[in-house]
């Protein structure tokens, strides 16, 4: 704390004893709301101090240590803006007051301005070569330049992290800068740290409601949220309060034109016209490469556009897309697994919908993961459908049209002049034919291989029926049918 010094008062000289004793009687109220002031200090009782280094200088008004103590407990409260402009009133008046240059300089570095504050820390080396404590504070100083260099490189190169890294380290020195934490909070913002960047916004914007680089970050976390109308709002004060705002501008006119492009899109899907519904969600998809989460929905709206156009690989790529910008968007996650599954590409369909489940436990997704499960179990065995080469709705008598055609196609004799290997093949194919005949010629066998059931858990061995048998049986029995050459390579066969 500063010691007591004489109120300066400038004024002529006393025209009596009566002038001289109200003088003197002046300096010493002055002392002594200083004195109580100084008092209230050593209590930290900063209030009460505050309001009694103001009575010493509504007293006296020119003595530079009122300043320079008022200066002190303001900064003691946080109010470095006004404790600055006290600590110049203090060296305005006594220019060799050192205590006020350091306290102008403290509060020039609080504050950010670390230029001038370096050049009053200078001043006091000045007036006191060996002051240790202005020497830690230039150097302090010094240290929030290079910080601030370092952050101004790495913004450009889009390196957040790093930038980030830089005013933390700076507002250890500047704690009241809100330069600093603008600049924190967008990177904040830019990185999807949105919570922590809305608490610095918003802890400045309850010091100071018109603080416009405040208000576009706080626009900021709410357009890199999808929250694009409420977005606009905030853009729009902050222009309000700072037309020149460049970075609002730009992200007012981004946010209003992605809104009418996403909108346009999802008006062009509802009414079918889906060849239009790409296009706009493509053209969207080009206004901000920042703005992750609404480029994931927008690359599932075209997921969705591609599936109905049944373009479902694109649609896949669509949808990964959207889950690379967003890892937890379990619309893409849904889409892209219908869309594994309509390309019978079931365990990556499983696998989306295990990350679907594990997310959110819900009775339809169940259902949906059983589904895929199914399916994949399915996929792994015969597939008695594509052997008879029919639908899966096939009729009992397209089934049984499928079988004669493959079971003479394939039939052993048919091939009785061809090389050992081909007679192998083809008689495996004719067995098979003969077993995806039984299977689906028959209603419970073949719902229970629709069903996905294991057969042979069931009781049903495939290995253990006779292909021929099966053969003589549909044909009509022994010598029902006989295969003839008419030429080389070309058979016919006939009914007995």
């Amino acid at each position: 704390m500063a010691a007591a010094a004489e109120c300066d008062v400038v004024m002529a000289a006393p025209d009596g004893p009566g002038e001289l004793e109200n003088e003197e009687e002046t300096r010493r109220e002055a002392e002594s709301f200083k004195e109580q002031g100084n008092a209230y200090y050593a209590k930290k009782d900063y209030n009460e101090a505050y309001n009694y280094y103001t009575k010493a200088i509504d007293t006296c008004p020119n003595n530079a240590s009122y300043y320079g103590n008022r200066a002190a407990t303001l900064m003691m409260l946080g109010r470095f803006r006004e404790a600055l402009g006290d600590a110049q009133q203090s060296v305005r008046l006594d220019d060799s007051f050192v205590r006020g240059h350091l306290r102008e300089g403290k509060c020039h570095l609080s504050l950010g301005n670390a230029m001038a504050a370096s050049r009053c820390f200078q001043r006091v080396l000045e007036l006191d070569h060996k002051n240790t404590q202005a020497q830690q504070e230039l150097k302090n100083a010094s240290t929030v330049l290079e910080y601030e260099k370092i952050a101004e490189v790495d913004f450009e190169k889009r390196d957040f992290r790093k930038v980030v890294f830089c005013m933390d380290r700076a507002l250890e020195f500047a704690p009241a800068c809100h330069r600093f934490k603008i600049l924190k909070a967008e990177c904040l913002a830019l990185l999807g740290r949105y919570p922590e960047a809305q608490s610095v916004a918003s802890d400045i914007l309850r010091m100071d409601s018109t603080n416009a680089d405040a208000l576009y970050v706080r626009g900021l976390c709410l357009y890199y949220e999808d929250c694009i109308e409420k977005a606009v709002q905030f853009f729009v004060q902050a222009l309000r309060m700072a037309p020149d705002h460049e970075k609002a501008c730009l992200a007012c006119r981004n946010a209003k034109a992605l809104k009418a492009k996403k909108e346009d899109g999802n008006k062009a899907f509802k009414e079918g016209n889906y060849k239009l519904a790409y296009e706009l969600y493509t053209e969207a998809l080009g206004i901000d490469p920042n703005n992750i989460k609404t480029n994931a929905k927008l690359y599932c709206n075209r997921g969705t556009v591609n599936s109905k156009l049944r373009k479902l690989e694109e649609a896949i790529d669509d949808c990964t897309n959207a889950v690379k910008l967003d890892d937890t968007y379990i619309k893409a996650y849904l889409r892209r697994a219908q869309c594994y599954m309509d390309t019978e590409q079931y365990e990556d369909a499983v696998r989306d919908y295990e990350k679907v489940y594990q997310t959110e436990k819900t009775k339809e997704h169940k259902q949906l993961l059983k589904n895929a499960q199914v399916e994949l179990k399915k996929s792994k065995r015969k597939d008695y459908y594509k052997i008879l080469g029919v639908d899966k709705n096939a009729s009992e008598d397209e089934i049984k049209k499928a079988y004669r055609k493959r079971a003479l196609m394939h039939h052993p004799d048919r091939h009785s002049g061809a090389s050992a290997e081909v007679q192998k093949e083809e008689e495996k194919k004719f067995k098979e034919v003969g077993e995806a005949f039984t299977i689906l010629s028959d209603p419970k066998k073949k719902a229970r291989y629709d069903s996905g059931q294991d057969l042979e858990e069931d009781g049903l061995n495939m290995g253990d029926f006779d292909a021929n048998n099966i053969f003589k049986a549909f044909f009509g029995g022994p010598g029902g049918f006989s295969f003839e050459a008419s030429g080389p390579g070309n058979f016919f066969f006939q009914f007995g």
